[in-house]
């Protein structure tokens, strides 16, 4: 399996195209060959969950059975098109699966990932369908978070990515190391006690999180590859 995330900047006089997008590519998403899970996404400002989201800024988060398929998709599809036409730039990451819990929409989008050892750069998408009585508690402590990731050891970039505002958001983060992940993840006082409140106070009714190897990037966003070479060998 091949996962890839694709960000697109629209020029400022499409956005309204971007959001006609978020309705009409379900349909050839639905019936590309080899796409075995997919969302179209929405994106906030600040590389993280946010209630300001970006017009000019969308996504897309696909399964792929090959990278074949991926690349019959990149290069010849209706969506490719569409994003060549009205898009002023793009990027897009390709991961492998390096392991995964819980579920996304009830399923269970990266399968059960064989275990294995690696070392290098990683990717992590965080995700969660927050309960509505959740809503007040969950964003009070988004600023302090996003604040604690973005200066954390290995942190490298990261993406606010979402399906629906407010209380269906995602993260995707890469790192320098998976020690760094943990680091941030676990060994931050303040990162540590938001996540006892995730469990103690339930602030989800679903969630999935994942980690992935990173394998290739390509494009640009503002004008350079936001991981600035990280992956070229």
């Amino acid at each position: 399996m091949i996962v890839s995330l694709t960000i697109i900047r629209y020029r400022k006089l499409f956005v309204p195209f971007a959001l006609l997008a978020m309705a009409i590519h379900r349909l050839p998403m639905l019936m590309q060959k080899g796409c075995s899970f997919y969302k179209l996404l929405g994106s906030g400002h600040n590389g993280t969950f946010d209630l300001q989201p970006d017009w000019r800024q969308w996504g897309l988060l696909a399964c792929w059975d090959s990278r074949e398929d991926f690349d019959r998709f990149y290069h010849h599809s209706f969506i490719s098109g569409w994003w060549k036409i009205l898009g002023q730039e793009g990027w897009t990451v390709l991961c492998k699966p390096l392991q995964s819990h819980g579920k996304w929409d009830g399923k269970e989008p990266f399968e059960n990932p064989t275990p294995q050892d690696y070392t290098g750069p990683i990717a992590v998408l965080t995700r969660a369908t927050i309960k509505m009585s959740k809503l007040k508690s969950f964003w009070s402590h988004v600023d302090e978070v996003a604040n604690l990731m973005t200066t954390a050891t290995g942190y490298i970039t990261s993406f606010g990515i979402g399906e629906a505002p407010v209380y269906r958001q995602a993260t995707f983060s890469i790192w320098q190391s998976l020690d760094d992940v943990k680091a941030f993840a676990y060994k931050s006082r303040q990162h540590a006690e938001v996540i006892k409140l995730t469990r103690s106070e339930g602030w989800y009714s679903e969630e999935l999180f994942a980690r992935f190897i990173p394998l290739e990037s390509f494009g640009s966003l503002h004008g350079k590859d936001p991981l600035n070479d990280l992956l070229k060998k």
